[in-house]
């Protein structure tokens, strides 16, 4: 993640939400491209035959009567319908950078174990693209990101049967602000919320007041993806709960080094995102799947976070971005909205 300039942070709600300000810093990817050969790949391979004699009639009947007295057998992947072609769309909580292995031919940092790549092994998928890239606004769905990387929707056609998208992070600056502008903000007041006063300045809430123009993006996004594959079920990817409610004990999450008071503050910026990219899959009767409840008391912050802190870790994730824990949690809810 990043934060823009200093007039972006200032002005958020005069940023382009077409600005290529990643979610994952310049930083992040040079460690990125130095130390991803070093993960590994790890394939889970399993495989099951049973043979059973053919029953008697009247042993059939009376499996069946009893059948009928006991519960069904849980939902599994094979439930789900086979699909043709499956497109995922979204940032860098949809490529996952770091988490092994990741793809470097374009900059985009696509782990090889992220969600979209998943769900498309466990469902079986005939036709799959990923088109998810760090650092996407909703403007990079419908326009190249940059050289090399066309536009996320040029995937799509007549004969995709399913989409995925995560996306609304980067417009206007919501991420970067929160984990690199917030957490420089702390020298200022330790003890206090210089964040949110710094974003307050002018009488209303910078970030919070571009939660509405993040919904209408999403659901113009949304739109045009139904336009180009009309056949397909649509399903918005939330984001997770990436901020504890409120601040831990002092000296106590040295990965997220927010103020004392802008830890409630981040938390209300986090679920607004969410709450934004929310409503847009509503307006468009999109399936949502619902990352933040799934994430609760998985936080930075937490004994067990689903997301890494300030530190790149080169063999797990970069900083600030989703583990595989958390990927492997979102590609079973996923395939729980498909199935």
């Amino acid at each position: 993640m990043m934060i823009g300039a200093a007039r972006d942070r200032e002005h958020p709600d005069d940023a382009n939400p077409a600005g290529h300000h990643p979610v994952i810093t310049r930083a992040v990817r040079a460690r990125v491209l130095v130390s991803t050969s070093i993960a590994v790949d790890r394939e889970d391979r399993v495989g099951a035959h049973i043979r059973a004699r053919r029953p008697s009639a009247l042993l059939l009947a009376a499996m069946m009567l009893l059948a009928g007295c006991g519960s069904s057998p849980p939902a599994s992947r094979h439930d789900a319908p086979r699909l043709a072609s499956y497109v995922a769309l979204g940032d860098s909580y949809t490529a996952a950078p770091l988490v092994p292995r990741t793809n470097l031919d374009n900059g985009c940092l696509r782990s090889t174990h992220n969600y979209p790549s998943l769900v498309a092994r466990d469902l079986d998928v005939a036709d799959f693209a990923d088109r998810s890239c760090s650092g996407a606004s909703t403007t990079d769905l419908t326009s190249a990101q940059r050289a090399g990387v066309p536009p996320q929707l040029d995937a799509l056609n007549r004969r995709t049967d399913l989409v995925t998208v995560g996306i609304g992070g980067n417009d206007f600056h919501v991420f970067g602000t929160i984990v690199d502008g917030c957490t420089r903000d702390r020298a200022a007041d330790p003890a206090g919320a210089p964040c949110r006063a710094q974003m307050r300045a002018s009488g209303s809430d910078r970030l919070l007041a571009v939660m509405p123009r993040i919904t209408a993006a999403v659901t113009s996004a949304l739109a045009e993806i139904r336009r180009r594959a009309p056949q397909a079920k649509v399903v918005v990817v939330g984001y997770p709960q990436i901020v504890p409610r409120s601040a831990p004990p002092a000296g106590a999450c040295p990965q997220l080094p927010l103020a004392r008071g802008d830890f409630s503050y981040a938390y209300g910026v986090n679920r607004a995102l969410d709450a934004a990219v929310r409503a847009a899959a509503t307006a468009t009767g999109s399936t949502w799947v619902d990352i933040w409840s799934a994430s609760r008391g998985h936080d930075i912050c937490s004994p067990h976070p689903w997301i890494n802190g300030s530190v790149t870790q080169p063999d797990r994730a970069a900083a600030y971005h989703p583990f595989g824990v958390e990927q492997r949690a979102v590609a079973r809810l996923v395939e729980r909205a498909v199935s």
